[in-house]
């Protein structure tokens, strides 16, 4: 009789770990964070944008040719998709730290507000980002 592997009390394999489904409520919270790390990640971006675009009017002029030009060797869809990117993270960003917000504020979260919020957090951030996005690839 082959002898039975054990693991530790509360440890999980990878193989358990891909199989277990996060709730609604976990993805919207781990979207949170990636959606900070992303502005965290593009602040040299944000500040070269509002830098560029205030600074006069030839660098506005620049500013706005990034967007149907490029930059550099950088194509002018990549400069679009970064900046839809970062429209994605702000959006998300914000509209779940508003619902966290309001969740310490209410303390009456149940598990099936939980679940409400968060539909409505995904679901709001993403269709302003498919607007702001059809704005800023010219299809509106």
């Amino acid at each position: 009789m082959p002898e039975m592997i054990r693991q530790r009390p509360g440890t999980m394999r990878l193989i358990d770990a891909v199989k277990y489904r996060l709730p609604l409520a976990g993805v919207v919270s781990i979207l949170h964070r990636v959606s900070g790390l992303i502005m965290f990640v593009l602040l040299p971006f944000i500040v070269w944008l509002f830098d560029v675009s205030l600074s006069s009017e030839a660098s506005y002029e620049s500013f706005t040719s990034a967007f149907g030009a490029g930059i550099g060797f950088l194509p002018a869809w990549f400069v679009k998709l970064v900046s839809l990117a970062l429209i994605w993270a702000f959006l998300h960003h914000f509209i779940a730290g508003v619902r966290h917000l309001w969740m310490d504020v209410s303390h009456s979260v149940t598990k099936e507000q939980g679940r409400t919020s968060a539909v409505v957090t995904l679901v709001s951030s993403l269709v302003l980002t498919v607007v702001l996005g059809a704005k800023l690839f010219g299809l509106y």
